[in-house]
């Protein structure tokens, strides 16, 4: 039995492990739905591992937490990034609003410029 967890307990190790080198190869910066859900799988895991050490199964445990914080991270994560997509919808078109504003007020100005002329 101590070897089956030995190796079990490598083969969760490798996994992670290359889990997380082919995410870190992916390549650009990890967006909010990846961060968030990368968060939970670890908080998933060290609580599930913490649970499943209470009932003699730690590998186990750490598995079905990290699975569930992966999920779980990835909803949360999709929702602030979409929140973060709208606030920038939101912050262009208040700086197209701002430019339209400064356009029309420099046009009110060239008019009574133009008034004043004659």
């Amino acid at each position: 039995m101590d070897r089956t967890k030995k190796l079990l307990k490598r083969t969760v190790f490798i996994a992670v492990s290359a889990a997380l080198i082919g995410a870190g190869c992916a390549g650009g910066p990890l967006s909010t739905r990846e961060k968030a859900a990368g968060i939970g799988t670890l908080g998933g895991a060290a609580a599930g591992g913490l649970i499943g050490s209470a009932v003699g199964r730690p590998a186990a445990g750490a598995l079905i937490g990290g699975g569930l914080g992966l999920g779980a991270g990835a909803l949360i994560g999709d929702q602030m990034q979409g929140q973060e997509i709208q606030n920038q919808r939101q912050d262009q078109q208040i700086q197209r609003n701002q430019a339209e504003l400064d356009r029309q007020r420099q046009e009110v100005e060239r008019l009574r410029r133009q008034q004043a002329e004659y």
